[in-house]
Protein backbone atom coordinates (compact mmCIF):
# COMPACT_ATOMS: atom_id res chain seq x y z
CA UNK A 1 0.00 0.00 0.00
CA UNK A 2 1.59 3.82 -1.08
CA UNK A 3 2.06 6.33 1.27
CA UNK A 4 0.49 9.64 0.63
CA UNK A 5 1.69 12.73 0.77
CA UNK A 6 1.02 16.30 -1.19
CA UNK A 7 4.94 16.76 -2.57
CA UNK A 8 7.93 14.46 -2.37
CA UNK A 9 10.97 16.09 -3.06
CA UNK A 10 14.04 14.08 -4.26
CA UNK A 11 17.85 14.99 -2.71
CA UNK A 12 18.98 17.34 -0.23
CA UNK A 13 21.23 19.45 -1.90
CA UNK A 14 21.18 23.67 -2.04
CA UNK A 15 17.44 23.66 -3.04
CA UNK A 16 15.75 21.04 -1.69
CA UNK A 17 15.46 21.57 2.09
CA UNK A 18 14.43 25.17 1.43
CA UNK A 19 11.69 24.19 -0.58
CA UNK A 20 10.38 21.68 1.86
CA UNK A 21 10.37 24.06 4.62
CA UNK A 22 8.41 26.59 2.02
CA UNK A 23 6.05 23.58 1.46
CA UNK A 24 5.31 22.51 5.09
CA UNK A 25 4.67 26.66 6.06
CA UNK A 26 2.12 26.28 3.43
CA UNK A 27 0.63 23.41 5.12
CA UNK A 28 1.57 20.11 2.74
CA UNK A 29 2.25 17.09 3.37
CA UNK A 30 5.95 16.52 2.29
CA UNK A 31 8.16 13.61 2.18
CA UNK A 32 12.33 14.49 1.08
CA UNK A 33 14.58 11.65 -0.03
CA UNK A 34 18.09 11.26 0.69
CA UNK A 35 20.58 8.59 -0.54
CA UNK A 36 23.80 9.70 0.81
CA UNK A 37 24.62 12.98 2.52
CA UNK A 38 22.54 15.78 3.76
CA UNK A 39 23.16 19.02 1.92
CA UNK A 40 24.53 17.61 -1.35
CA UNK A 41 27.72 18.47 -3.30
CA UNK A 42 28.23 21.62 -1.85
CA UNK A 43 28.30 21.41 1.83
CA UNK A 44 29.73 17.94 1.72
CA UNK A 45 32.19 17.20 -1.00
CA UNK A 46 32.37 20.52 -2.99
CA UNK A 47 31.94 24.92 -1.80
CA UNK A 48 32.39 24.31 1.65
CA UNK A 49 35.38 21.53 2.13
CA UNK A 50 37.23 23.02 -1.02
CA UNK A 51 37.16 26.72 0.29
CA UNK A 52 38.44 25.51 3.80
CA UNK A 53 41.25 24.14 2.46
CA UNK A 54 41.82 26.81 0.21
CA UNK A 55 41.95 28.92 3.39
CA UNK A 56 44.39 26.70 4.86
CA UNK A 57 46.49 26.75 1.60
CA UNK A 58 46.40 30.82 1.72
CA UNK A 59 47.59 30.00 5.15
CA UNK A 60 50.81 28.33 4.26
CA UNK A 61 51.28 30.63 1.35
CA UNK A 62 51.84 33.69 3.63
CA UNK A 63 53.54 31.86 5.99
CA UNK A 64 56.28 31.51 3.74
CA UNK A 65 56.01 35.26 2.38
CA UNK A 66 56.36 36.60 5.88
CA UNK A 67 59.89 38.26 5.41
CA UNK A 68 58.32 40.50 2.31
CA UNK A 69 56.20 41.80 5.58
CA UNK A 70 58.69 42.50 7.75
CA UNK A 71 57.61 39.20 9.61
CA UNK A 72 60.62 36.46 10.70
CA UNK A 73 59.27 33.55 11.59
CA UNK A 74 61.70 31.06 13.32
CA UNK A 75 61.92 27.37 11.64
CA UNK A 76 60.77 25.51 9.26
CA UNK A 77 57.00 26.10 7.79
CA UNK A 78 55.55 22.59 7.54
CA UNK A 79 51.66 21.54 6.81
CA UNK A 80 50.28 19.35 8.55
CA UNK A 81 48.09 17.49 6.38
CA UNK A 82 46.09 15.58 8.85
CA UNK A 83 45.20 18.78 10.74
CA UNK A 84 44.65 20.36 7.34
CA UNK A 85 41.57 17.91 6.60
CA UNK A 86 40.55 17.49 10.50
CA UNK A 87 39.93 21.15 9.96
CA UNK A 88 37.89 20.92 7.40
CA UNK A 89 36.20 17.87 8.18
CA UNK A 90 34.51 19.60 11.57
CA UNK A 91 33.91 22.79 9.23
CA UNK A 92 31.96 20.18 6.78
CA UNK A 93 30.40 18.44 9.79
CA UNK A 94 28.69 21.44 10.98
CA UNK A 95 26.73 22.37 8.18
CA UNK A 96 26.05 18.77 7.68
CA UNK A 97 24.96 18.49 11.07
CA UNK A 98 22.92 21.60 10.32
CA UNK A 99 20.71 20.63 6.93
CA UNK A 100 20.39 17.13 8.72
CA UNK A 101 18.85 18.61 12.01
CA UNK A 102 16.64 20.82 10.52
CA UNK A 103 15.10 18.09 8.15
CA UNK A 104 14.82 15.42 10.48
CA UNK A 105 12.87 17.86 12.87
CA UNK A 106 11.30 19.64 10.46
CA UNK A 107 7.03 19.24 11.60
CA UNK A 108 5.16 18.13 8.53
CA UNK A 109 8.38 16.79 7.02
CA UNK A 110 9.11 12.93 6.47
CA UNK A 111 12.54 12.23 5.90
CA UNK A 112 13.09 8.64 3.80
CA UNK A 113 17.54 7.57 3.76
CA UNK A 114 17.64 5.49 0.42
CA UNK A 115 17.21 5.95 -3.35
CA UNK A 116 14.31 7.13 -5.03
CA UNK A 117 13.29 6.17 -8.24
CA UNK A 118 9.93 7.60 -10.30
CA UNK A 119 7.44 4.77 -10.99
CA UNK A 120 4.91 7.02 -12.84
CA UNK A 121 4.44 10.56 -13.32
CA UNK A 122 3.08 10.46 -9.71
CA UNK A 123 4.82 7.72 -7.59
CA UNK A 124 8.39 7.08 -6.09
CA UNK A 125 9.61 4.08 -4.91
CA UNK A 126 12.03 4.20 -2.31
CA UNK A 127 13.18 1.63 0.12
CA UNK A 128 10.76 -0.97 -0.85
CA UNK A 129 8.23 1.71 -0.26
CA UNK A 130 6.06 3.65 -2.76
CA UNK A 131 5.25 6.99 -2.01
CA UNK A 132 2.35 8.92 -3.83
CA UNK A 133 1.89 12.74 -4.72
CA UNK A 134 0.52 15.47 -7.23
CA UNK A 135 3.74 17.02 -6.96
CA UNK A 136 7.15 15.74 -7.51
CA UNK A 137 10.69 17.89 -7.32
CA UNK A 138 13.87 16.50 -8.59
CA UNK A 139 16.98 17.86 -6.67
CA UNK A 140 19.36 15.14 -7.42
CA UNK A 141 22.81 17.43 -8.52
CA UNK A 142 25.53 15.88 -10.11
CA UNK A 143 28.42 14.32 -9.90
CA UNK A 144 32.28 14.16 -11.65
CA UNK A 145 32.40 13.02 -15.18
CA UNK A 146 35.35 9.92 -15.65
CA UNK A 147 36.49 10.34 -19.21
CA UNK A 148 37.21 7.23 -21.21
CA UNK A 149 40.99 7.50 -21.31
CA UNK A 150 43.04 4.39 -22.67
CA UNK A 151 44.40 3.06 -19.13
CA UNK A 152 42.35 4.92 -17.15
CA UNK A 153 41.27 1.18 -15.70
CA UNK A 154 44.90 0.21 -14.78
CA UNK A 155 44.90 3.33 -12.45
CA UNK A 156 43.91 4.81 -9.52
CA UNK A 157 42.80 8.29 -9.40
CA UNK A 158 40.75 11.14 -7.34
CA UNK A 159 37.47 13.34 -8.32
CA UNK A 160 37.02 16.38 -6.11
CA UNK A 161 34.79 14.59 -4.14
CA UNK A 162 37.27 11.06 -3.01
CA UNK A 163 39.86 13.86 -2.84
CA UNK A 164 38.07 15.37 0.48
CA UNK A 165 39.68 12.18 1.96
CA UNK A 166 42.92 12.82 1.37
CA UNK A 167 44.84 13.36 4.27
CA UNK A 168 48.67 13.26 3.07
CA UNK A 169 50.62 15.41 0.54
CA UNK A 170 51.14 13.68 -2.86
CA UNK A 171 54.52 14.22 -3.95
CA UNK A 172 53.60 14.77 -7.40
CA UNK A 173 49.97 15.31 -8.37
CA UNK A 174 48.98 15.18 -11.67
CA UNK A 175 45.33 17.16 -12.72
CA UNK A 176 43.64 16.40 -15.60
CA UNK A 177 41.34 19.12 -16.59
CA UNK A 178 42.41 23.33 -16.84
CA UNK A 179 38.93 24.91 -15.29
CA UNK A 180 37.50 25.92 -12.14
CA UNK A 181 37.64 22.80 -10.17
CA UNK A 182 41.19 21.58 -11.64
CA UNK A 183 43.00 25.29 -10.88
CA UNK A 184 42.25 25.80 -7.40
CA UNK A 185 42.94 21.85 -6.50
CA UNK A 186 46.35 23.03 -8.40
CA UNK A 187 47.41 26.01 -6.42
CA UNK A 188 46.34 24.72 -2.87
CA UNK A 189 48.41 21.47 -3.57
CA UNK A 190 51.01 23.51 -4.81
CA UNK A 191 50.95 25.45 -1.12
CA UNK A 192 50.77 22.86 0.80
CA UNK A 193 54.07 21.59 -0.82
CA UNK A 194 53.22 19.41 -4.09
CA UNK A 195 54.53 19.16 -7.41
CA UNK A 196 51.75 20.08 -9.68
CA UNK A 197 50.99 19.59 -13.23
CA UNK A 198 47.53 20.44 -14.89
CA UNK A 199 46.88 18.94 -18.58
CA UNK A 200 44.27 20.34 -20.26
CA UNK A 201 43.07 19.36 -24.13
CA UNK A 202 41.70 22.71 -25.12
CA UNK A 203 44.69 25.34 -26.27
CA UNK A 204 43.82 27.83 -23.19
CA UNK A 205 43.41 27.20 -19.42
CA UNK A 206 39.45 27.38 -18.54
CA UNK A 207 38.20 28.02 -22.18
CA UNK A 208 34.59 29.88 -21.74
CA UNK A 209 37.04 33.08 -20.79
CA UNK A 210 38.15 36.16 -22.35
CA UNK A 211 42.15 35.01 -23.20
CA UNK A 212 43.23 38.32 -20.94
CA UNK A 213 41.94 36.20 -18.17
CA UNK A 214 42.80 32.78 -19.07
CA UNK A 215 46.58 33.97 -19.92
CA UNK A 216 46.51 36.47 -16.25
CA UNK A 217 45.28 32.84 -14.43
CA UNK A 218 48.27 30.47 -15.96
CA UNK A 219 50.76 34.07 -14.98
CA UNK A 220 49.36 33.48 -11.78
CA UNK A 221 49.55 29.88 -11.16
CA UNK A 222 53.06 29.26 -12.61
CA UNK A 223 54.20 32.03 -11.10
CA UNK A 224 54.07 30.15 -8.22
CA UNK A 225 55.42 26.64 -9.96
CA UNK A 226 52.33 25.17 -11.35
CA UNK A 227 53.41 23.25 -14.04
CA UNK A 228 50.95 24.10 -16.96
CA UNK A 229 50.17 22.13 -20.09
CA UNK A 230 47.30 23.25 -22.47
CA UNK A 231 46.59 21.63 -25.99
CA UNK A 232 46.93 18.33 -25.24
CA UNK A 233 46.40 16.28 -28.05
CA UNK A 234 45.36 13.08 -26.98
CA UNK A 235 45.84 11.54 -23.43
CA UNK A 236 47.06 8.20 -22.17
CA UNK A 237 47.86 6.54 -18.80
CA UNK A 238 49.48 3.86 -17.75
CA UNK A 239 50.77 2.85 -14.28
CA UNK A 240 53.96 1.77 -13.81
CA UNK A 241 55.67 0.71 -10.82
CA UNK A 242 52.97 2.24 -8.56
CA UNK A 243 53.74 5.63 -10.53
CA UNK A 244 50.97 7.69 -12.57
CA UNK A 245 52.41 7.99 -15.90
CA UNK A 246 50.73 10.22 -18.48
CA UNK A 247 51.51 10.59 -22.11
CA UNK A 248 49.43 14.15 -23.25
CA UNK A 249 50.73 13.83 -26.80
CA UNK A 250 49.91 11.52 -29.61
CA UNK A 251 53.47 11.30 -31.08
CA UNK A 252 55.60 8.39 -29.35
CA UNK A 253 58.44 10.06 -29.01
CA UNK A 254 56.73 12.92 -26.88
CA UNK A 255 57.53 13.51 -23.05
CA UNK A 256 55.67 11.31 -20.45
CA UNK A 257 54.50 13.09 -16.99
CA UNK A 258 55.17 10.89 -14.32
CA UNK A 259 53.04 11.92 -10.92
CA UNK A 260 52.42 10.08 -7.64
CA UNK A 261 48.50 10.75 -7.93
CA UNK A 262 45.97 11.86 -10.11
CA UNK A 263 42.78 14.02 -9.96
CA UNK A 264 40.26 13.99 -12.56
CA UNK A 265 38.87 17.41 -13.11
CA UNK A 266 36.96 17.18 -16.63
CA UNK A 267 33.52 18.42 -15.99
CA UNK A 268 30.28 17.06 -14.16
CA UNK A 269 27.45 15.37 -15.24
CA UNK A 270 23.83 15.23 -14.14
CA UNK A 271 22.63 12.48 -11.50
CA UNK A 272 19.50 11.75 -13.45
CA UNK A 273 20.50 8.66 -14.98
CA UNK A 274 19.18 6.08 -12.14
CA UNK A 275 15.79 7.86 -11.28
CA UNK A 276 13.41 5.99 -13.70
CA UNK A 277 12.69 9.25 -15.54
CA UNK A 278 11.41 6.90 -18.39
CA UNK A 279 8.60 5.57 -16.30
CA UNK A 280 7.01 8.90 -15.94
CA UNK A 281 7.74 10.17 -19.54
CA UNK A 282 10.28 13.00 -18.33
CA UNK A 283 12.45 14.46 -20.77
CA UNK A 284 16.42 14.86 -20.93
CA UNK A 285 19.05 16.92 -23.57
CA UNK A 286 21.72 14.85 -24.89
CA UNK A 287 23.81 15.16 -22.00
CA UNK A 288 21.73 13.79 -20.20
CA UNK A 289 19.93 16.89 -18.45
CA UNK A 290 16.49 17.20 -17.15
CA UNK A 291 14.69 19.44 -19.15
CA UNK A 292 12.68 22.10 -17.68
CA UNK A 293 11.03 25.70 -19.13
CA UNK A 294 11.38 28.99 -17.66
CA UNK A 295 9.42 28.06 -14.61
CA UNK A 296 11.47 24.76 -13.73
CA UNK A 297 8.58 22.30 -14.84
CA UNK A 298 9.47 19.71 -16.96
CA UNK A 299 7.53 18.06 -19.33
CA UNK A 300 5.15 16.31 -17.44
CA UNK A 301 2.74 18.52 -15.19
CA UNK A 302 3.49 17.57 -11.57
CA UNK A 303 6.86 17.04 -12.03
CA UNK A 304 9.92 20.21 -11.44
CA UNK A 305 13.58 19.41 -11.33
CA UNK A 306 15.65 22.09 -9.65
CA UNK A 307 19.53 22.40 -8.97
CA UNK A 308 21.83 21.20 -11.11
CA UNK A 309 20.47 18.15 -12.49
CA UNK A 310 18.58 20.33 -14.66
CA UNK A 311 21.66 22.00 -16.65
CA UNK A 312 20.40 25.46 -16.04
CA UNK A 313 23.25 26.95 -13.53
CA UNK A 314 25.11 24.15 -11.98
CA UNK A 315 26.24 26.53 -8.66
CA UNK A 316 24.72 26.60 -5.58
CA UNK A 317 23.63 29.70 -5.94
CA UNK A 318 21.60 29.11 -8.97
CA UNK A 319 20.62 25.96 -7.39
CA UNK A 320 18.95 28.33 -4.49
CA UNK A 321 17.68 30.90 -6.86
CA UNK A 322 15.81 27.80 -8.87
CA UNK A 323 14.11 27.25 -5.00
CA UNK A 324 13.04 30.91 -5.15
CA UNK A 325 11.98 31.23 -8.48
CA UNK A 326 9.88 27.43 -7.97
CA UNK A 327 8.27 28.85 -4.76
CA UNK A 328 7.49 32.16 -6.12
CA UNK A 329 5.35 30.49 -8.95
CA UNK A 330 3.87 27.84 -6.66
CA UNK A 331 2.84 30.10 -3.86
CA UNK A 332 3.41 34.14 -4.06
CA UNK A 333 1.50 34.46 -7.73
CA UNK A 334 4.82 35.72 -8.60
CA UNK A 335 5.67 34.80 -12.17
CA UNK A 336 9.25 34.88 -11.81
CA UNK A 337 11.69 33.08 -14.86
CA UNK A 338 15.16 31.30 -15.33
CA UNK A 339 16.11 33.59 -17.89
CA UNK A 340 16.04 36.69 -15.98
CA UNK A 341 18.82 35.24 -14.04
CA UNK A 342 22.21 37.16 -14.69
CA UNK A 343 24.88 34.82 -15.18
CA UNK A 344 27.90 35.22 -12.31
CA UNK A 345 30.18 32.76 -10.86
CA UNK A 346 33.31 32.58 -9.31
CA UNK A 347 36.94 31.14 -9.40
CA UNK A 348 38.32 30.62 -6.00
CA UNK A 349 42.15 30.87 -6.79
CA UNK A 350 43.87 33.76 -5.09
CA UNK A 351 43.87 35.87 -6.41
CA UNK A 352 40.22 35.18 -6.92
CA UNK A 353 37.92 35.94 -10.12
CA UNK A 354 34.60 37.67 -9.97
CA UNK A 355 32.71 37.08 -13.37
CA UNK A 356 28.91 38.93 -14.07
CA UNK A 357 27.27 39.21 -17.86
CA UNK A 358 28.63 38.45 -20.96
CA UNK A 359 32.37 38.23 -21.42
CA UNK A 360 34.40 40.20 -23.72
CA UNK A 361 34.31 37.58 -26.61
CA UNK A 362 30.55 37.16 -26.27
CA UNK A 363 30.00 41.01 -26.50
CA UNK A 364 31.78 40.64 -29.87
CA UNK A 365 29.74 37.90 -31.13
CA UNK A 366 26.49 39.68 -30.24
CA UNK A 367 27.52 42.59 -32.53
CA UNK A 368 26.90 45.15 -30.21
CA UNK A 369 27.88 48.27 -30.09
CA UNK A 370 29.87 48.29 -27.05
CA UNK A 371 32.22 50.43 -24.50
CA UNK A 372 35.22 48.91 -22.33
CA UNK A 373 37.28 49.63 -19.46
CA UNK A 374 40.06 48.25 -18.04
CA UNK A 375 42.38 48.62 -14.87
CA UNK A 376 45.18 46.51 -13.76
CA UNK A 377 45.33 46.10 -9.98
CA UNK A 378 49.32 47.48 -9.99
CA UNK A 379 46.83 50.81 -10.12
CA UNK A 380 44.79 49.83 -7.05
CA UNK A 381 46.37 50.91 -3.76
CA UNK A 382 44.69 48.01 -1.26
CA UNK A 383 46.63 45.53 -4.02
CA UNK A 384 49.63 47.43 -3.31
CA UNK A 385 49.37 47.11 0.31
CA UNK A 386 48.65 43.73 -0.01
CA UNK A 387 51.64 42.76 -2.24
CA UNK A 388 49.12 41.18 -4.20
CA UNK A 389 48.90 43.28 -7.40
CA UNK A 390 48.35 40.52 -10.19
CA UNK A 391 45.16 40.92 -12.06
CA UNK A 392 42.72 43.22 -13.88
CA UNK A 393 39.51 44.44 -13.89
CA UNK A 394 37.29 45.08 -17.26
CA UNK A 395 33.48 46.37 -17.80
CA UNK A 396 31.64 46.40 -20.99
CA UNK A 397 28.98 48.60 -21.16
CA UNK A 398 26.11 48.67 -23.97
CA UNK A 399 27.19 51.87 -25.88
CA UNK A 400 23.49 52.76 -26.39
CA UNK A 401 21.31 52.15 -23.64
CA UNK A 402 24.64 52.67 -20.37
CA UNK A 403 23.57 49.57 -19.38
CA UNK A 404 26.70 47.35 -17.54
CA UNK A 405 26.62 44.01 -20.28
CA UNK A 406 28.99 42.24 -18.20
CA UNK A 407 32.18 42.56 -16.37
CA UNK A 408 35.10 40.88 -14.92
CA UNK A 409 37.20 41.62 -11.65
CA UNK A 410 40.80 39.11 -11.26
CA UNK A 411 42.58 40.11 -8.55
CA UNK A 412 42.52 40.93 -4.48
CA UNK A 413 38.51 40.31 -3.46
CA UNK A 414 37.38 40.22 -6.68
CA UNK A 415 34.71 37.70 -5.81
CA UNK A 416 32.82 40.39 -3.50
CA UNK A 417 33.63 43.82 -5.11
CA UNK A 418 32.06 42.32 -8.70
CA UNK A 419 28.49 42.26 -6.47
CA UNK A 420 28.39 46.29 -6.66
CA UNK A 421 28.32 46.02 -10.70
CA UNK A 422 26.23 42.56 -10.71
CA UNK A 423 23.22 44.92 -8.36
CA UNK A 424 23.32 47.79 -10.59
CA UNK A 425 23.00 45.00 -13.86
CA UNK A 426 19.61 43.32 -11.41
CA UNK A 427 18.49 47.03 -11.06
CA UNK A 428 18.71 48.07 -14.74
CA UNK A 429 20.53 51.09 -13.88
CA UNK A 430 22.89 52.92 -16.21
CA UNK A 431 26.19 52.71 -15.50
CA UNK A 432 26.69 56.46 -14.55
CA UNK A 433 25.41 55.18 -11.02
CA UNK A 434 27.97 53.61 -9.63
CA UNK A 435 30.60 55.81 -11.72
CA UNK A 436 29.38 58.99 -9.81
CA UNK A 437 28.93 56.83 -6.67
CA UNK A 438 31.22 57.69 -3.98
CA UNK A 439 33.45 54.40 -2.51
CA UNK A 440 35.12 53.99 0.78
CA UNK A 441 39.41 54.52 0.36
CA UNK A 442 41.27 52.46 0.43
CA UNK A 443 39.58 49.70 -0.93
CA UNK A 444 39.58 47.79 -4.26
CA UNK A 445 35.86 48.82 -4.84
CA UNK A 446 36.75 52.72 -4.93
CA UNK A 447 38.25 52.44 -8.67
CA UNK A 448 35.59 51.08 -10.27
CA UNK A 449 34.13 54.34 -10.95
CA UNK A 450 37.09 55.25 -12.45
CA UNK A 451 37.34 52.69 -14.41
CA UNK A 452 34.16 53.57 -15.70
CA UNK A 453 35.10 57.51 -16.29
CA UNK A 454 37.68 56.06 -18.44
CA UNK A 455 35.83 53.99 -21.35
CA UNK A 456 36.54 53.40 -24.95
CA UNK A 457 34.52 52.31 -27.68
CA UNK A 458 35.25 48.30 -27.88
CA UNK A 459 36.79 47.86 -31.42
Amino acid sequence: MSKQYDAIIIGTGQAGPSMAQRMTNEGMKVAILERKLFGGTCVNVGCIPTKALVASARAAYMAKRGSEFGVSINGDISVDMKKVKERKDEIVKQSNDGVTNWMKNMEGLTVYEGHGRLESSNRVSVNGEILEAEKIIINTGGRATVPDIPGIEDVNYFTNTDMMEVDFLPEHLVIIGGSYIGLEFAQMYRRFGSLVTVVELGPKLIGREDEDVSDTVREILEKEGVEIRTGASCLGLENRDGKIVLNADCESSSEEIVGSHLLLAVGRKPNADDLGLDKAGVETDDRGYIKVNDQLQTNIPGIWAIGDVNGRGAFTHTSYNDYEILAANMFDDEPRKVSDRITNYGLFIDPPLGRVGLTENQVRESGKKALIGKMMMTRIGRARERSETQGFMKVLIDAETDRILGATILGIGGDEVIHSLLDIMYADAPYSVIQRAVHIHPTVSELIPTMLGDLKPLE
